[in-house]
């Protein structure tokens, strides 16, 4: 997956000792107040994340246990940036099917406008805008009909120094086409266009191109994807430019920011070589800002820009340098919801005797209740007319398992559409799951999962077996 390597060229004419006083006092780690804004829930963390799988390939690594504890742990923005009109759409509905089985909200970055990145260490990108408009739609059928947040093509507002201004306006009204195809699929989905970030356009002009690409279709517009600005810096540039989009008559429009690197200091665009750069507000619905939904990891952690590896792929060193040091991430307190009150009824209890039939003699079976086959597994069914999504954990026994079978019995007319996780065999009927590479091993009384999205009725059982 090739994600982007935004360029920042405005960002490196300011003040970088003044940028970082404004980082150091602004990092937070657990926001206080009530969720604001227009989006409440969990994040949905992806489980085949790039940093997931390299802590479960790299368990002895000295890095490992602070890349896990602080990265891994946390949700992240899954990257929609392949040009694959026959397959998004599965592809979407896999992971969009597993966060709601977990009743979480996925992040989705799309990354696919034609002309991407003007060229740059993430070029690519759909071949013309018919041809988009086609990938948006597959793109779009994929997203159910819960809530979600889109993160509508990174740098494409922003960053347009290659178009003329013919190719401007038309990338505008895709844009305003494609937020619009993507509200219409699904009307819960959270929509949200670029605004680039605090140190590159003004305000207004920010707010000019957002009304040109469609912004009063969307929920809003996303700042600092990729970026090491402060939160506190972006949510000022954030309010300047609702203000600008209030004066042109758009209301309501929220912002979300990407705080995945913005917790140290700050300066050229690139982090590939910087070791001074480090994570930020963990990730959270729960900003206590109504003009900010949400504070994201858009760029994942520990994934390069391009100038010293290649854009987009997972660097343990670079994970290592955001993470180290930094505050382990807030736990979710209990619920502190007080016990009712409602005094106990005062009705005295019937006074009728009890039954003096004595209880019955036959002795409890002797056959001993059977042990397994080294696993157990547990299934939790979405359902909804039609279809359902599954999610199956498997938890390990008294032993270590390095492999396991789930096998389900799909009701008279079920079949299977997607599944995450595991290797499906067969489609209907009775259906085999194997593990993939990396959840093969579950420790002794540890778990894993995996899931599978469907039409008609789910399974109410499945049997676990290790190999």
């Amino acid at each position: 997956m090739a994600i982007l390597s935004p360029r920042r060229r405005r960002s490196v004419a300011l003040s970088v000792a003044a940028i970082a006083g404004t980082a150091a006092a602004s990092v937070c780690y657990a926001v206080g107040g009530a969720s604001a804004g227009t989006v409440s829930g969990s994040l949905y963390r992806d489980p085949s994340s790039a940093v997931v799988r390299w802590v479960a390939a790299n368990p002895g690594d000295s890095r490992a246990a602070v890349i896990r504890d602080k990265i891994a742990s946390q949700p992240q923005a899954r990257w929609f940036a392949n040009f694959n009109p026959s397959t998004v759409q599965s592809e979407v509905s896999g992971f969009v099917g597993a966060a709601n089985a977990a009743q979480q909200i996925p992040v989705l970055a799309v990354y696919e406008i034609t002309n991407r990145d003007c060229g740059g260490a993430s070029a690519g990108g759909a071949p013309d805008l018919n041809q988009y408009q086609t990938w948006v739609s597959n793109f779009a059928r994929g997203l159910g009909n819960q809530t979600v947040l889109i993160i509508l093509e990174t740098d494409s507002l922003a960053l347009q120094t290659c178009l003329s201004s013919g190719e401007i306006s038309a990338r505008n009204q895709a844009i305003t086409t494609a937020t619009r195809t993507i509200k219409s699929a699904n009307p819960n989905a959270k929509v949200y266009l670029d605004g680039g970030h605090s140190t590159w356009n003004s305000a207004g002009e920010t707010a000019n191109r957002l009304r040109a690409a469609g912004v009063q279709y969307a929920d809003g517009f996303f700042t600092n994807v990729s970026n090491f600005n402060s939160t506190s810096g972006e949510a000022n540039f954030g309010r300047s430019v609702i203000s600008a989009l209030n004066g042109m008559g758009i209301s309501g429009k929220r912002q979300v920011i990407d705080t995945s690197r913005n917790g140290g200091a700050s300066g050229d665009w690139c982090g590939d070589d910087n070791t001074d750069r480090r994570i930020g507000t963990y990730p959270t619905t729960n900003t206590g800002d109504a003009n900010i939904d949400a504070y994201l990891w858009v760029k994942p952690p520990g994934e390069a820009d391009g100038c010293r590896y290649t854009a987009g792929s997972f660097q343990p060193d670079l994970a290592y340098s955001l993470a180290n040091g930094m505050p382990n991430p807030p736990t979710t307190a209990p619920p502190t919801t007080a016990p009712p009150t409602t005094a106990p009824p005062t009705t005295a209890p019937p006074t009728t005797a009890p039954p003096t039939t004595a209880p019955p003699t036959t002795a409890p079976p002797t056959t001993p209740p059977p042990t397994g086959n080294g696993c157990s597994a547990s299934v939790a069914v979405n359902q909804w007319p039609g279809g359902f999504t599954a999610s199956v954990t498997v938890t390990a026994g008294s032993a270590d398992i390095n492999g396991w079978t789930a096998t389900i019995t799909l009701p008279s007319g079920a079949a299977i559409t997607g599944t995450w996780n595991a290797q499906a065999s067969g489609t209907s009927g009775t259906v085999r799951f194997t593990n993939v590479g990396y959840n093969g091993h579950v420790g002794a009384g540890q778990s894993t999962n995996f899931g599978f999205q469907g039409t008609g009725t789910g399974p109410a059982t499945v049997i676990c077996a290790a190999s």
